[in-house]
């Protein structure tokens, strides 16, 4: 699925990002993330393999939302709730993260603040259905 531009614009804005990742169990588990953008897939990076990595390399279904801060004509809290399937790509978390810090921090900071981080892991999410409230609905709430 395409992701539309108001959506895009939402992301790149550096809004915190919940991502819901299905334990072994089938019990949701909820991390706060950075996100980004890589063409048509959104990304996140981790430099240890933790819960959500091992989530994901178990079961791809994820979800991620993200809060507008934006009202609709009906006064809601506009939001949108992203669903897909992920998949994780060994390596190449530290430079994400570097190039997301400039966002989620400030321009220059330096992320991971260490010498030589491990490569980590980068997950790439296809987003299949969009839900929420706001423009990328289509309905007037």
């Amino acid at each position: 699925m395409k992701i539309p531009p108001e959506i895009r614009m939402l992301i790149e804005s550096g809004r915190p990002a919940h991502l819901v990742t299905l334990n072994p169990d089938g019990s949701p588990q909820v991390t706060l993330i950075w996100i980004g953008l890589d063409g048509e897939e959104i990304v996140a990076g981790h430099l240890p393999k933790n819960k959500k990595v091992n989530n994901i390399l178990r079961d791809p279904r994820v979800a991620i939302s993200l809060e507008a801060g934006t009202r609709s004509a009906m006064e809601l809290t506009e939001y949108v709730v992203l669903y897909g399937k992920a998949r994780i790509q060994e390596g190449g978390a530290p430079e994400l993260l570097q190039k997301l810090a400039d966002i989620y921090i400030r321009p220059g900071a330096k992320f991971p603040p260490m010498e030589n981080p491990p490569p980590g892991y980068v997950t790439r999410i296809r987003v299949d259905r969009i839900a929420g409230v706001g423009p990328w609905t289509g309905r007037p709430v």
